[in-house]
């Protein structure tokens, strides 16, 4: 057993690979593996990674079909040996004492994980930049300092960002969560990322940027291809997560809203050439709504633009005139008379 097993999954990374795969391999922690697996890259990415394997004995490769990351995660953590757990995308990078100190952090305090700060890193521009999601500053002045469990946090379980790379995890405790990543799937870290923390009892929040994001064109969640439909599917896995460990009721209003936010979100960051089939999508979604026996409450819960949203949604036959219903929605005023009229037509 090693104390550390990173793993990496690899899909036509050759830009970037060797600077992420030094981040590790130089670390000021040793005693680590670094588990690769390329997910069917066309690039020079497997020739790269077998290159590093043959010349560092930490170093093992695998490879498979394309499948996705999250089903690279899964095969590469069947093949952990280290005590922890650390996610490396093979596009960014990582501070060289970061493993060493999360490593002894985690010791110290027992920890089933630690939660750390990211920095993000616009590549076209060499511009540095903080964003809320990876600053999570709501979490540190919460924590100060404490070790803390999910049940401590309340609605501030929502201000974690649920990307693996900025966690540090026991990796017995991953295993015996139970927790995967959603394969064949983008956004497939949600699911991960809830199971892990409803799990979880000893929690610690370093406030410190050990990660550097790197935000480039490539990037999968910033493709907007038809992918990014996937979201419907991984906000109702998200729910029934939340459901599975008696967490819905006691989020369901903020749950409700965001599910329509990030749908809603993602279509607009979508392509103009997949809208109309995201659009359906959507539509069918929010669809089966109507008539559930929750849809008093979910009704109810959603703020005025996320109703706007959903109602727009159901009663628009196509793009073009969802659209056009959701510019007039942004005026809250004339949005609340055409809500009204919708809703007595929902209610019949």
């Amino acid at each position: 057993m090693c104390k550390v097993s990173v793993i990496m999954p690899v899909y036509n990374g050759e830009d970037y690979l060797c600077q992420s795969i030094d981040c590790i391999l130089n670390q000021s922690l040793k005693d680590l593996e670094l588990i690769c697996v390329d997910d069917g890259s066309v690039d020079s990415s497997l020739d790269i990674l077998n290159g590093y394997a043959e010349k560092d004995s930490r170093v093992k490769v695998f490879h498979q079909e394309n499948r996705g990351g999250g089903a690279a995660r899964n095969v590469a953590i069947t093949h952990a040996t280290g005590k922890y757990l650390y996610c490396m995308d093979a596009d960014d990078m990582l501070e060289l004492d970061a493993l060493e100190r999360l490593y002894g952090l985690c010791e110290e305090k027992s920890l089933d994980f630690t939660i750390f700060k990211a920095i993000n890193y616009e590549d076209d521009t060499g511009r540095y930049y903080e964003t809320p999601d990876y600053s999570m500053e709501k979490l540190a002045e919460f924590s100060k300092g404490n070790v803390f469990s999910f049940e401590d946090l309340g609605d501030l379980i929502f201000n974690i960002t649920v990307t693996p790379w900025s966690k540090f995890y026991n990796l017995q405790f991953v295993k015996d969560s139970g927790a995967q990543f959603a394969e064949g799937m983008i956004f497939h870290d949600n699911p991960f990322f809830w199971e892990v923390l409803f799990n979880s009892k000893r929690l610690y929040f370093l406030d410190e940027f050990l990660y550097t994001r790197r935000r480039h064109s490539t990037s999968s969640t910033k493709a907007g291809d038809k992918r990014f439909a996937n979201i419907i599917t991984i906000i109702n896995i998200n729910v029934s997560i939340f459901m599975k460990y008696n967490q819905f009721e006691r989020f369901k209003d903020i749950l409700y809203n965001k599910k329509v936010f990030w749908i809603h979100m993602r279509y607009e960051n979508i392509q103009e050439q997949y809208k109309e089939f995201f659009f359906g999508k959507m539509k069918e979604d929010f669809s089966k709504m109507l008539g559930h026996e929750r849809y008093g409450e979910f009704i109810s819960a959603l703020n005025w633009k996320n109703r706007a949203i959903f109602e727009n949604c159901i009663s628009s036959n196509n793009v073009s005139e969802f659209d056009l219903k959701m510019s007039k929605a942004n005026n809250p005023n004339i949005f609340k008379k055409g809500v009204r009229k919708v809703l007595r037509t929902f209610k019949k």
